[in-house]
């Protein structure tokens, strides 16, 4: 792990699959709720049922009903409450959870704020290749009148292949350091530790272990059963970190 990056969520242990989160401003049952309902209306018609299930106990064994983690279509969510009025959601993809659609549409179908937060070390290992860096914070919400999306606010820094861009959309936040996007350096112009700044001021810690899973509460896990239309590889996490150079 870089320096600058030095506190990850469980010291990255758990990367790629929290290397990027999602999070919906709604309780952690209502949040699996309403994702399931969604689900249903797609994947019911295919024979494939879609179950939610309650999970307790501590972050690393709430994510590890994730396992084993799959190549194909996804078979597995989850919902984790936290210390605030956000819900965390991660899925069992191989390559890491991929927010953007899920919370997007979420935001859209229940009129809430959503989030994609991605924070990836920028490492460089003889013999094993690249782990390219990025920062990001998508902010999705209802319906966006007049755009073609739904993204309230969007900021991003990113290694594209060896070269840093920076991309910004949407109205800044009041608390935002907006002098830093002029910043010589690409990846100066918006840093892990402004990511957690600017999360600060929406109310989430979320690379803080015990900001998750508070007690007396429960995570709840989508499970899908049926005839998928990919039948992808599974994996376990160790596998999938060793392949992807984690």
């Amino acid at each position: 792990m870089t320096q600058e990056m030095k506190g990850l969520l469980l010291e990255d242990r758990w990367a790629p699959v929290t290397s990027e989160m999602g999070f919906l401003e709604l309780g952690a049952e209502q949040a699996a709720q309403a994702f399931a309902a969604w689900e249903r209306g797609l994947l019911t018609p295919r024979g494939i049922s879609v179950e939610v299930l309650p999970v307790t106990g501590r972050l690393e064994q709430v994510l590890s009903r994730l396992l084993p983690l799959i190549s194909g279509e996804r078979r597995r969510h989850l919902f984790i409450p936290t210390r605030s009025a956000w819900t965390a959601y991660v899925s069992d993809q191989w390559t890491g959870t991929d927010a953007a659609s899920p919370m997007s549409v979420m935001a859209w179908r229940l009129s809430i704020r959503c989030l994609r937060v991605v924070a990836v070390p920028h490492t460089l290992r003889k013999n094993q290749g690249v782990r390219y860096g990025a920062v990001m914070l998508d902010v999705f919400g209802p319906e966006q009148p007049g755009k073609l999306n739904n993204y309230v606010r969007a900021i991003e820094v990113a290694n594209d292949g060896g070269h840093w861009v920076f991309e910004q959309e949407g109205e800044p936040f009041p608390f935002e350091q907006v002098e830093r996007y002029q910043a010589r350096k690409v990846r100066d112009r918006f840093t892990f530790e402004m990511l957690k700044d600017y999360l600060r001021h929406l109310g989430l810690s979320p690379f803080e272990e015990d900001f998750y899973m508070p007690p007396g509460t429960r995570a709840w896990l989508i499970q899908k059963t049926g005839p998928f239309t990919t039948v992808g590889r599974e994996y376990t996490l160790e596998e999938v970190r060793a392949a992807r150079v984690l």
